[in-house]
């Protein structure tokens, strides 16, 4: 299934306006306006590392505005760590690392509630090391 058809098929659970307001009570923003750029950067980046059928299912769990954000980017070809994520984002946007991670933690809150369990455990399990405690997950790590 393609990007465009997961925004055609789009049955969101919350509106892209409830969203902004639970990552602004989750980052207690002051303001709707900084939740929502921080929902912009992070999807955003989001976006570049996250690809097959884990990012199309994740758009059709998303707000309509915010599956956009996410499936305007074209995917990276090296995926970043966590760590890596968060210090591209804060290069990206000119804040510090601080920030940026807060903004990341806030904003993948939300989307780990909007894509449940059993999605984003194939999400993470996508994606390269340090994301488990941006989406607010232990991490996970397999046996020897």
């Amino acid at each position: 299934m393609s990007d465009r058809r997961a925004l055609l098929q789009h049955a969101p659970v919350m509106t892209y306006e409830e969203m902004l307001e639970k990552v602004r009570h989750e980052g207690a923003y002051p303001t709707r306006e900084r939740a929502e750029e921080a929902v912009r950067l992070v999807l955003s980046g989001l976006g570049r590392q996250l690809t097959g059928e884990e990012r199309v299912e994740l758009a059709a769990r998303l707000p309509l505005q915010a599956a956009r954000i996410l499936t305007e980017q074209i995917p990276d070809i090296e995926p970043l760590t966590g760590w890596a994520f968060v210090k591209d984002l804060a290069t990206r946007s000119g804040m510090t690392l601080a920030t940026t991670r807060w903004d990341t933690g806030s904003v993948l809150v939300a989307v780990a509630a909007l894509a449940g369990p059993e999605l984003l455990t194939r999400i993470l399990r996508q994606l390269p090391t340090g994301y488990a405690l941006l989406f607010g997950r232990a991490e996970l790590t397999q046996a020897a």
